[in-house]
């Protein structure tokens, strides 16, 4: 990725400018969404809506250096107002708790704003499908920040799967495990955690919500196909404990390959897991977390092979997500980055009515938050049936 030539700028004559609703000075997710922004110098960050009461936004705002005029007390008074300067945003990014976002996402349309949303999208297929269809007839760019997908080596994974290196999709499995609520800690929460285990505030189910919606999203990017249906367990493992912490399902793609998915928030000693293998007629992938930098390609009969981030003979897209010298750590803030970094050129495009570069256009998007929400409702309704089987299709 070159950090030389800004594209926006060359496009537009400027940064595009971005206000921000949610993440304020507790939020960790926050200062994540605020540093990608920033990292290519595509964005600049002039706006904000920083908690959930109006005198606490606007001094989180002013603490984290927006003008004072622009740390504004409620959404619809930063639409308002940016909506009447000469200068006024360009986009708006949704990082609040999960029940918020459908409803900030419609209000930021209903001004003809880009838009740049964290996960879940919504809580609910029925508002995911209203938004599938309200972002198409805005005709506005929507970046869903399903962040592993901006990793270099998970889209070399996908160029792999997309040019046919291990054959046809025979088998995949996923996996994402935490550790964080592996004992019953409800009465003392802290409020980053309190909200997403309220059904009311983090939406039917907070393991799938939370990091299901992410092992879904990991896997149908680097197939590149959709689930086609699953058979679910859902539900607690920790005594007293009402919500959702586990979840571990089969899993039928659209070509008909088999596969599995387990995800939990309750793995004692999990730090951060996540890991995917996906096998087709020529050879396998296998990917995780923890170590970034590298993608396993087996070849039946051959010995196993470790792709390196960086190196040649990478895929493009690949490339293009690399951001620094081979073998130094690179990971979850640049991938945050990378979607940024994507949405920003095709945010750019759009805005001038020039073809944005094809590699940019590959981030997640609205049809992928509304799949990820038929994923989750499908699973709990399978699960409430004793795990019978449950189309996952979703037609838009």
């Amino acid at each position: 990725m070159s950090n030389f030539i800004n594209p926006v700028v060359e496009k537009l004559g400027r940064r595009l400018r971005l206000g921000v609703v949610g993440g304020g000075a507790t939020s960790f997710i926050g200062s994540v969404h605020r540093t990608a922004a920033r990292l290519d110098d595509r964005f600049e960050v002039v706006a904000s809506v920083m908690a959930s009461t109006p005198e606490r936004a606007r001094e989180q705002g002013i603490q984290a250096g927006i003008a004072e005029d622009r740390a504004y007390g409620t959404l619809d008074e930063m639409l308002e107002s940016e909506g009447q300067r000469n200068d006024g945003i360009d986009v708006v990014a949704i990082m609040t708790p999960n029940h918020r976002h459908y409803p900030e996402c419609k209000a930021v349309l209903a001004k003809g704003l880009h838009i740049i949303c964290d996960k879940p999208m919504t809580t609910s297929v029925a508002d995911a499908i209203d938004l599938v269809k309200s972002v198409r007839d805005a005709r506005i760019i929507f970046c869903f920040t399903h962040n592993y997908s901006g990793y270099p080596m998970v889209r070399q994974a996908r160029a792999m799967v997309t040019t046919g290196k291990i054959g046809e999709i025979r088998q995949v499995n996923v996996e994402y495990s935490q550790g964080q609520l592996s004992s019953y800690v409800e009465p003392n929460a802290p409020e980053r955690l309190k909200w997403r285990l309220d059904p009311k505030r983090g939406g039917p189910s907070a393991v799938l919500g939370d990091i299901g919606t992410h092992a879904h999203q990991l896997l149908t990017y680097i197939t590149g196909m959709p689930l086609a249906k699953l058979a679910a367990d859902v539900g607690p493992t920790v005594p007293e404990r009402q919500n959702d912490d586990y979840a571990g399902m089969l899993l039928r793609m659209e070509n008909g390959a088999r596969g599995t998915l387990w995800c939990t928030q309750a793995a004692s000693g999990s730090e951060n897991i996540l890991r995917i293998k996906v096998f087709g007629s020529l050879g396998g992938l296998e990917w995780e977390q923890c170590s970034p930098n590298h993608l396993k390609h087996m070849v039946q009969g051959e010995p196993a092979r470790i792709l390196s981030r960086g190196l040649p003979g990478l895929s493009d897209a690949a490339h293009r997500a690399s951001r620094i010298p081979t073998g130094h750590p690179e990971g979850f803030q640049e991938g945050f980055a990378n979607l940024y970094n994507d949405a920003a050129e095709a945010i750019a495009a759009r805005i001038t009515g020039t073809e944005a570069d094809p590699l940019a256009l590959d981030f997640p998007t609205v049809e992928d938050g509304a799949r990820g929400m038929r994923f989750l409702e499908a699973a709990l309704e399978s699960s409430n049936s004793e795990g019978g089987w449950v189309d996952c299709t979703l037609n838009f």
